[in-house]
């Protein structure tokens, strides 16, 4: 089904930067502790801080398969949410405060880079992990996109452990690319402030990567709607049914990723009678289930009886 097909390749792509990520911060911090490199350390906490998120998105997911249960009737799907909003605040917190911070520090105090061959050859190697990662995250994004312009469709996403991984990939590759100049500008260049100038820049687009995060898992977490693609199909298909003389109105919400509750009120012809509309109300349920497999709640209501039926669906 569509839902386990989503949480799959959501897991390849967090587990593929898990991995890249753990290996980089490693060999950043290998390179740090042979040449003192202010920036080098800062990418070494950034890349510890994203092994760390990926941990946590990982658990997000493993949550949100688990079933319903009595106090979570229609699951646990927005654990993904929540999740990613606390990797939103550990990117802010650990990772752009703390390489701000330093960088500051090694501003005022600046010293000089020993060995710099070093810091390039594992800028480079980070490059080749962080572009993989990006790559199999990007992958999977296109599929979610579809020709939308790039921030519109994360704006639109509904799966954040796509586009963190996305947007912590890229940050990444910003940073590593301000490290190289930092690290060229002192050691190459005599310009002392420039390793530590280069971390504040890193922190800075780490902030700014966090606070666009947590806006859109902030999103998801208090209710986002369907797309408007599948609202419009299920008021389609409601109003060119004989039985109905008015679509009242069509609500919808994500549990998670791969779930969306969706709840109609339909003003009935008045010629049908009270058990006409029940057999209506399911045979829309199912019908609006077939729109889209993410559809796993349906709720609909009849306006002119004031009575609701319900069908709730199982979840793929």
């Amino acid at each position: 089904m569509a839902a386990t097909g989503t949480h799959n390749s959501s897991t390849t792509v967090v587990y593929a930067a898990l991995a890249g990520n753990l290996a980089i911060a490693a060999t950043k911090f290998v390179a740090f502790a042979l040449t003192g490199s202010s920036a080098m350390l800062t990418e070494a906490i950034h890349s510890s801080v994203d092994t760390g998120n990926q941990g946590l998105l990982l658990l997000g997911l493993a949550r949100a398969r688990k079933p319903p249960s009595e106090t979570h009737p229609f699951g646990y799907g927005m654990e993904v949410y929540f999740w990613a909003f606390v990797v939103a605040l550990l990117i802010f917190a650990l990772g752009g405060a703390f390489s701000i911070y330093e960088g500051v520090l090694k501003i005022a105090r600046p010293e000089p880079i020993e060995r710099a061959w070093i810091n390039f050859l594992v800028i480079g190697l980070a490059v080749l992990f962080e572009g993989g990662s990006f790559l199999v995250a990007w992958k999977e994004f296109k599929v979610v996109r579809k020709g939308t312009p790039f921030f519109r469709a994360i704006r639109r996403s509904k799966d954040p452990s796509i586009f963190a991984v996305l947007l912590e990939d890229g940050a990444a590759l910003a940073g590593l690319a301000i490290a190289a100049l930092g690290v060229a500008g002192s050691a190459m260049f005599g310009i002392a402030w420039a390793d530590g100038a280069a971390s504040v820049a890193i922190g800075l687009l780490l902030v700014g990567v966090a606070i666009f995060l947590a806006n859109e898992t902030r999103s998801l977490l208090t209710g986002e709607s369907a797309s408007p693609r599948i609202v419009e199909a299920v008021r389609g298909m409601l109003a060119a049914d004989p039985r109905i003389d008015t679509v009242a109105e069509v609500l919808s919400m994500h549990l998670g990723p791969s779930e969306i509750l969706l709840g109609v009120t339909l003003d009935f012809h008045d010629a049908l009678t009270a058990g006409e509309i029940e057999d209506a109300a399911d045979d829309f349920a199912t019908r609006i289930r077939a729109i889209d497999p993410r559809i796993t709640r349906v709720f609909v209501r009849s306006g002119r009886a004031r009575a609701a039926y319900a069908r709730p669906l199982d979840s793929p």
